[in-house]
């Protein structure tokens, strides 16, 4: 097959592993960004922890080599859900299993920074100047095949939105991301809360103000320190809190106060949190409405593009499967590349990212709305999550969907959930 001419826009990681990946297999490329590679590493927030577990993990690994070798990994996640208020609260549900895999989190800036200077190695040709719907018409018209993987803004206009695929019309959680140095990950970690310390992630749940979840993450100045991501419930009390923030050192004291009223057995750990100070930007906060696109899009001279990470599927991160999705999305589709037989028109576009929702966007989708607390989950959520309290191999299962969500697609009747957490005990057993 001949080399194809392929123009990537949007250099973040998702669009830098795909434009690496495929100069590395011999085809022109072109990756355009409106910033230099610098100036993604060092003068923008991280756009989230970008947390690859398991599977993704490994994909990830056949298309770019290990460069972090190391960054902490994860290995479990200790779970908690309480009610009330501060001074009375209640404890309503715990569990602490190990993950039947390892995943790590990786500065998303690093990654891409470091992705686009491979690629640079690789012979390809990167552009810093501004994509628009105006002169996008004469990238692709230079090119056999374009992506536009600009995230949940930028280009994604082009892409409309698929009705029948998108449950919700407006944000589920408002969000607060930050990044902290100050703590170890150690087995003097987190004692409070069982068996995985400094290893396992930490994720507490509130049932009427959200979620906010702490784990082990390589960052790009730090190294090896602690992501947070919470998530607050629109009608919460946290929404309030998290537009206080202003900067990172406001970040760090909501976090704090959240835990302190909410979460205090996890307090000490907590106030030993300290801002990254060669990083002004280690904090961002804002919302996501999950949002599923058509796989193709049209120039203003009718030429076909393709969606490509966030800008075909903007997920909700509560369950991670942004990045993780993305990456899967690159290996499918630069194997298609490569096995192609036709021309790149507008059919091989939707066909490819219809094998894609079919084979992981759409079980990733369905695993967010599981995590987010969505009422028609509520026959899953209720008998998983108190079988993971009485079995941690339960536990393992349930996080097993954010590796591989696929298994959440035949939890159609009480019955099949039933076996899906008899599947996972009798694995224990088998183990």
């Amino acid at each position: 097959m001949t080399q194809a001419r392929i123009a990537i826009i949007g250099a973040g990681v998702v669009g830098a592993t795909a434009a690496l990946v495929l100069a590395r297999a011999g085809h022109p490329v072109d990756l355009y960004s409106d910033r230099t590679a610098e100036q993604l590493r060092d003068e923008v927030p991280a756009t989230g922890t970008a947390v690859l577990f398991g599977h993704s993990r490994d994909v990830d690994h056949t298309l770019v080599e290990e460069l972090y070798a190391d960054a902490p990994l994860s290995t479990g996640m200790n779970t908690r859900l309480n009610t009330g208020e501060p001074g009375a609260l209640q404890d309503v549900l715990a569990f602490d299993p190990d993950f039947t895999y390892t995943a790590a989190g990786i500065d998303v800036r690093l990654r891409a920074y470091d992705r686009i200077r491979l690629f640079e190695q690789a012979g390809g040709r990167f552009h810093v100047e501004t994509v628009t719907p105006e002169n996008l018409d004469d990238i692709a018209g230079a090119h056999d095949l374009t992506l536009v993987s600009t995230g949940k803004g930028g280009l994604s206009g082009l892409f409309p939105v698929d009705e029948s695929r998108t449950v919700y019309r407006s944000p589920q959680r408002h969000l607060l991301a930050a990044a902290f140095t100050g703590l170890g990950h150690g087995p003097d970690v987190f004692t409070a809360r069982g068996h995985g310390a400094g290893k396992h992630n930490v994720f507490n749940l509130h049932t009427d103000h959200g979620e906010i979840w702490i784990g082990p993450y390589w960052h790009k100045d730090a190294g090896a320190s602690w992501s947070v991501l919470g998530f607050a419930k629109p009608d919460g009390a946290w929404v309030e809190r998290f537009g206080e923030v202003t900067d990172a050192q406001s970040a760090l004291e909501v976090v704090v106060s959240i835990y302190r009223d909410y979460f205090p057995d996890d307090l000490p750990d907590i106030e030993k949190l300290r801002v990254i100070e060669e990083d002004p930007r280690s904090w961002l906060r804002g919302a996501v409405t999950p949002t599923v696109r058509q796989g193709v899009g049209y120039t203003r001279g009718g030429r076909p593009v393709a969606a490509l990470g966030d800008s075909a599927i903007a997920f909700d991160p509560i369950a991670g499967q942004g990045a993780q999705t993305g990456l899967i999305q690159v290996a499918a589709l630069v194997e298609a590349i490569e096995a192609r037989e036709s021309d790149f028109t507008a059919a091989w576009i939707t066909d490819q990212f219809d094998r894609h929702w079919e084979e992981r966007g759409h079980a990733a989708a369905e695993v967010t709305r599981l995590f987010l607390g969505d009422p028609e989950y509520a026959f899953v959520a209720g008998p998983v999550f108190a079988g993971a309290v009485a079995d941690d191999a339960v536990g393992a299962a349930l996080f097993g969907l954010l590796s591989e969500p696929a298994p959440i697609l035949d939890l159609k009747t009480d019955e099949d959930v039933e076996r899906f957490i008899a599947d996972a005990r009798a694995a224990l057993v088998r183990g």
